[in-house]
């Protein structure tokens, strides 16, 4: 009779394997973790502040931050100094009443370039 014992330390050793593998990939990109304005939420012009914080330390100056408005072209934000290792501001002023995204890409500090978008609204 066969012993089981070899293949099940082979399967625990390749789902501690696949774990691992796994749990570097999530690492490696900065995920956003709280938007100020919040994706879907309605927020009063013509100016808004705006804080995004990541789960990770990002490097803020190969950062980008941009407004879209539907029919008008994208206009880039300039960001303010890091207030800390995770979070981009900037201030956006004209603030028409519509929808709006809010267009980011951040650079973690292990080098992988992340892109999203934080829909909003401005009454």
């Amino acid at each position: 009779m066969r012993s089981h014992r070899p293949r099940r330390g082979a399967r625990l050793a390749l789902g501690l394997a696949l774990l691992v593998a796994g749990s570097q990939a999530a690492l490696a990109h900065a995920i956003l973790v709280e938007a100020s304005p919040a994706a879907g939420s309605t927020v009063s012009g013509p100016q808004l502040e705006i804080k995004l914080r990541f789960n990770s330390r990002i490097d803020g100056p190969r950062c980008h931050l941009a407004l879209a408005q539907s029919g008008k072209q994208e206009r880039a934000l300039v960001l303010a100094p890091q207030a800390a290792p995770d979070v981009l501001s900037a201030r956006a002023t004209g603030l028409a009443a519509g929808a709006y995204r809010l267009r980011w890409q951040v650079l973690a500090a292990d080098g992988h370039i992340t892109r999203g978008e934080v829909p909003f609204q401005v009454k």
